[in-house]
């Protein structure tokens, strides 16, 4: 839990409340260690103490409270970071990824239990998965029947979403195509198998991890670029004829990084933003290139996925060994030892911690 700001993350006891209408009580199976919890334990991301971090996950409902539908006690289910209300402004509008019950929140995320000292304690992102019970909305949670292990499982209501939607749903990468992802972490990596699976002839692989362009490699990509070496753009340029490529997917989060994703692509290609960078910051695209080149420039908030669709399609596509896990979960750390998965995640080793509590 991020007890105070700029602190290490505290595991205390919660007195959980009953869930209200709406709600379950979710025993947690795993939790998959977000990048962005870095900066949230940083107070970069706007959390206010004590919350419980940790947006995605998985698990077995426990609970349910009242006007409660489409989920039962016993049920398996993926947690997912983005809700799907069906009802809302913007999910009748076809843009679940934007659903009022995630956004639209004007006192904050929901108060789920209390401290021993009274205090009461919210679920950021409306889940805090960082738990070994979570209390979340019905509307953020798909069943499935599958034999996936949790840690794997997990890893849907995030990262895979992410990766695999900014490919299929937001780029909507055509076969033959050539297509660059910038930044190689739990996304990028995701999101190089979704581009293979996608016929893309070329991928280009951008980060200046040697490590992680080494799993990129493992995981499709047919070139790697480091940046560091020259300047990332001219690379990819260079891999590609002088034009740039026809898709530029940017999984890294600094604002240098969507910059160059832009200028990767030549005029009339796609540009998908997934990062983020600390509350307030800001991209600076040239004119031209944006304005009078073609392109076009989408953000994708976790792969503008529609739950109930694509969390189906997903996990056949891992029970079938389509898309594989392996060189994005790094190990597995025991609720108690989330300072540890932290640092890994902060000093870039590995890739993903799973929390199992």
């Amino acid at each position: 839990m991020l007890v105070e700001l700029g602190k290490p993350l505290e595991v205390i006891d919660v007195a959980l409340a009953p869930p209200a209408p709406g709600r379950i009580l979710v025993r947690t199976g795993a939790t998959p260690f977000c990048a962005t919890d870095v900066l949230n334990a940083q107070g970069l991301f706007g959390k206010v103490p004590p919350t419980i971090l940790g947006h995605a996950s998985t698990g077995v409902v426990e609970e349910v409270g009242p006007e409660v539908s489409g989920v039962a006690v016993g049920d398996r289910v993926v947690v997912h970071g983005t809700a799907e209300c069906g009802r809302c402004f913007y999910c009748v509008r076809g843009r679940p990824d934007q659903c009022s019950v995630i956004f639209d929140r004007p006192a904050g995320p929901p108060v789920v239990g209390t401290l021993p000292d009274g205090r009461s304690v919210t679920a950021a992102g409306n889940v805090g998965g960082y738990a070994a019970m979570m209390s979340a909305d019905a509307r953020q949670v798909v069943p499935v029947t599958t034999s996936l292990p949790d840690a794997v499982l997990g890893m849907l209501g995030c990262g895979v979403t992410t990766g695999l939607g900014s490919v299929f749903n937001v780029a909507r990468v055509v076969p033959g195509s050539d297509v660059a992802v910038v930044g190689c972490g739990q996304l990028g990596l995701w999101t190089i198998q979704a581009a293979v699976l996608a016929g893309a002839s070329r991928v280009v692989a951008v980060d200046p991890d040697v490590t992680r362009r080494e799993l990129a490699v493992r995981c499709g990509a047919t070139d790697v670029v480091d940046p560091a070496e020259a300047d990332p753009v001219e690379q990819v340029r260079a891999l590609t004829g002088g034009y740039g490529v026809s898709y530029a997917i940017e999984t890294a989060g600094p604002t240098d990084a969507q910059r160059d994703a832009l200028l990767m692509t030549h005029r009339a290609g796609t540009v998908v933003l997934t990062g983020c960078a600390p509350t307030g910051s800001q991209v600076v695209f040239p004119q031209v290139p944006l304005a009078i080149q073609g392109r076009a420039v989408l953000s994708s908030q976790n792969g503008n996925v529609r739950m109930h669709h694509d969390i189906p399609r997903y996990v056949r596509l891992l029970e079938e060994g389509r898309i594989d896990p392996t060189p994005i979960l790094t190990r597995t750390y025991k609720l108690e030892q989330i300072n540890d998965s932290l640092a890994d995640s902060r000093d870039l080793r590995g890739v993903t911690t799973v929390l199992i509590p």
